[in-house]
């Protein structure tokens, strides 16, 4: 039984139904605040790192976020099973050596396909994915550029960077599988500027309940695949990691 920290960065974003993966598959949760966060990674098995709606880079406004790469710095160190989520994937990403910037084309908002890379077919968490699989974007911030040695897993028209795995087992995945239908309407409804780049219809409520169910069919065995990966039951990637060009 995977004892796994939750990283929640702000009360709009906590873990939802993918906590139910998680424990439903046999993980233990220790969720924390920025304000309660712990010393090291030491004691866990897995860490999870979940979004936000501030920059990877705020410090001046959000100093924690300092401490927050440093986990996870220490937790792609340690070869530590580890899922960052949106902000978290950026966070994961500035940590190890990559570039965070605004999205010059625009924020990536609503239900939406991302395609698996080549190396994705390899990878112990996403060699059983489909190829294209759904995921929910609500992101202004993009990886504009991955630490130098890192595995791209999934890509979108947009913006390149979707998925990708630093080291054996630090995931970022740059969209969202863990929300809700409403939570997306409370986000859109306070964030109109971005809500309004998303494609006619795809904000609507039903399509939103449609959507996310899509989600739980191809992301709850993934999940699942996470918690044997921080039980020591699922090897991590043992494929030499290509080098990324810029």
């Amino acid at each position: 039984m995977p004892h796994l920290l939750v990283i929640q960065l702000d009360d709009q974003d906590p873990i939802g139904p993918l906590g139910d993966w998680l424990t439903g598959a046999g993980a233990t949760l220790d969720t924390r605040g920025p304000d309660n966060l712990p010393e090291s990674t030491a004691g866990y098995e897995g860490l999870v790192c979940l979004g936000g709606p501030m920059g990877a880079t705020d410090d001046l406004d959000f100093p924690w976020l300092a401490d927050v790469r440093r986990l996870l710095a220490e937790a792609t160190t340690r070869q530590l099973p580890t899922l960052a989520i949106c902000l978290g994937a950026q966070l994961l990403a500035v940590a190890t050596g990559g570039l965070v910037t605004k999205g010059p084309d625009g924020p990536e908002v609503g239900p939406l396909l991302v395609a698996k890379r080549d190396v994705g077919w390899q990878d112990p968490l996403f060699a059983d994915m489909p190829f294209m699989p759904d995921v929910m974007q609500f992101h202004a911030d993009i990886i504009q550029r991955l630490p130098a040695r890192a595995a791209l897993l999934a890509s979108s028209t947009l913006y390149p960077n979707q998925a990708f795995r630093v080291g054996r087992c630090a995931y970022g995945l740059q969209f969202h599988i863990e929300t809700t239908a409403e939570q997306i309407e409370a986000w859109a409804a306070g964030a109109p500027d971005t809500a309004e780049f998303a494609r006619p219809g795809d904000l609507d409520h039903n399509r939103l309940v449609q959507v996310h169910a899509e989600i739980e069919d191809t992301w709850r065995p993934f999940a699942a695949l996470f918690v044997k990966l921080a039980a020591g039951e699922l090897s991590p990637a043992t494929t030499p990691l290509p080098l990324i060009q810029h």
